[in-house]
């Protein structure tokens, strides 16, 4: 049906050409690579709402299997993600060959993920059947901090100094070439993992030890990560089989920080929004708050949105959902880095809220090859703000009866804890604090005011988790 429908019917904004485009993603088969974590719920609740026919392919003790019998997604495929790379490529390979033959599903008319470190097997696999999706070089690229600086610089943008450090010895080198502060980071990571500010050459060989020995001692557990124990065996995949856990030197950036959430459609870009992150945790940088619309004057958020289309460009892709993280410097916008898949966390929710654009649907159509425009409010109909509110000291909660004191209250979209009672929350004294709940408010009086409100439930959030704390015995 999609090659009968001319392509200009498709590519317009309005609300006629955006149920369309939803009316002809109706039946289409869709493979999901990874569920990510638990609270991606909501990706495959709306999938089915769209009338997919969603398939995951996940580790066989996922959470996302109890999916069928719920009737969300029509087929679980379990996979043995601790195998090597190829094993996994050649398994996921053949199990969506096979669909082709299972009535329930059909052949898969697409293929995707929203777990970041599923990406570049997704793409891959995309690439393998035919099927829409990312260039597997492209996702490479953007998987590759370093990589992709260097694609920055050839491309004439703006670059930062930054070397590759493979072993201690290059740490002197490092040192000299990019000079303090700056930031020490995993060119594969995610999630901020491993990512620390360092102030001077000694300060780096101990964060150098410090950030190896925890990429060593992680494993990925239903989409989230885990510490292994030295007493524990481990349950998960090594964090080794997944991510390039190789690291790299940057210079520290100032100014003021900010996510640029594109959707890209046949190489040109159709929706654009920056949205302000206020500052990040130092030293570990783990996100602190946001708000949309950004506050910044618009002028900034032009000069944002250019650079991180530019970014997206340089590195090869040319359809998807990317959600870019920068700063607007003294130095102007610069990169840090490309996501080639939709933000985590309130990310979706803010969108849908702010500008009436809900991101998971325009990942499903780019997933089987439909154009994207999506129709978007031309002034923003509500603002948000969310707050990641981390332990102000480690122990452990008795129950999770402080985060219902925040359900019904007016202007608070939720308040999601991230903890459950006897879990080790870590504090500021341990390292980087355990993030307890996150928080997500709206206003109709403007961004800053949806800021102010989201400080203060986090402060609200604080004070009662302090009042239940207790010491964690193990």
């Amino acid at each position: 049906m999609l090659r009968r429908i001319p392509i200009e019917a498709l590519s317009h904004a309005g609300p006629e050409e955006q149920e369309l485009r939803c009316k002809l993603l109706r039946g289409a088969t869709i493979v999901f690579f990874s569920a990510g974590y638990a609270r991606k719920k909501f990706i495959y609740r709306k999938a089915a709402k769209m009338g997919v026919k969603a398939v995951i392919i996940d580790t066989p003790d996922s959470w996302a299997k109890s999916l069928v019998e719920e009737q969300v997604i029509a087929k679980f495929i379990p996979v043995d993600m601790g195998m090597d790379a190829e094993s996994v490529f050649n398994s996921a390979l053949a199990a969506i060959k096979e669909l082709s033959a299972d009535e329930a599903t059909g052949p898969a008319d697409g293929i995707c993920t929203f777990w970041e470190l599923s990406v570049p097997m997704a793409s891959r696999l995309a690439e393998a059947t035919g099927l829409p999706g990312p260039k597997p070089e492209a996702v490479d690229i953007a998987r590759d901090k370093h990589l992709t600086r260097k694609v920055m610089a050839d491309a004439g943008l703006p670059s930062i100094a930054n070397m590759l450090i493979e072993n201690e010895s290059q740490l002197e080198e490092a040192a000299r070439k990019v000079g303090f502060p700056s930031v020490l980071k995993p060119v594969g990571g995610c999630s901020s993992l491993g990512v620390q500010k360092v102030n001077n050459e000694a300060e780096l060989l101990s964060v150098y030890r410090e950030v190896v020995s925890v990429m060593r001692g992680l494993v990925v557990s239903q989409g989230t990560f885990d510490v292994v124990r030295a007493s524990a065996a481990p349950d998960g995949v090594d964090l080794g089989k997944v991510i390039d856990a190789t690291v790299m030197l940057e210079e520290y950036l100032d100014g003021d920080e900010v996510d640029i959430d594109i959707v890209m459609s046949n190489g040109e870009a159709r929706y654009v929004t920056v949205s302000d992150n206020w500052p990040t945790h130092e030293p570990y940088f783990s996100e602190a708050s946001g708000c949309m619309p950004s506050l910044l004057p618009r002028e900034k958020v032009e000069d944002l949105r250019k650079m991180a289309e530019d970014s997206v460009k340089a590195i090869g892709f040319e359809n998807g959902i990317f959600h870019v993280e920068g700063k607007y410097t003294s130095r102007g916008p610069r990169l840090i880095e490309v996501n080639a898949r939709m933000g985590g966390g309130p990310v979706r929710k803010m969108h849908k809220h702010t500008f009436g654009v809900d991101l998971v649907v325009e990942q499903l159509l780019i997933a089987v090859g439909i154009p994207c425009n999506p129709c978007a409010a031309d002034v923003p109909k509500k603002a948000v703000a969310y707050a990641c509110c981390n332990a102000p000291r480690g122990g452990c909660i008795p129950d999770r009866q402080i985060f219902e004191a925040f359900k019904q209250r007016e202007g608070i979209l939720y308040v999601a804890p991230n903890i459950k009672p006897g879990d080790r929350v870590f504090g500021p004294e341990e390292g980087m604090p355990t993030s307890i709940a996150e928080i997500l408010v709206e206003s109709d009086d403007g961004a800053a005011a949806a800021r102010d409100f989201a400080l203060a439930v986090e402060q609200q959030v604080i004070d009662a988790y302090l009042n239940v704390v207790k010491p964690y015995h193990g």
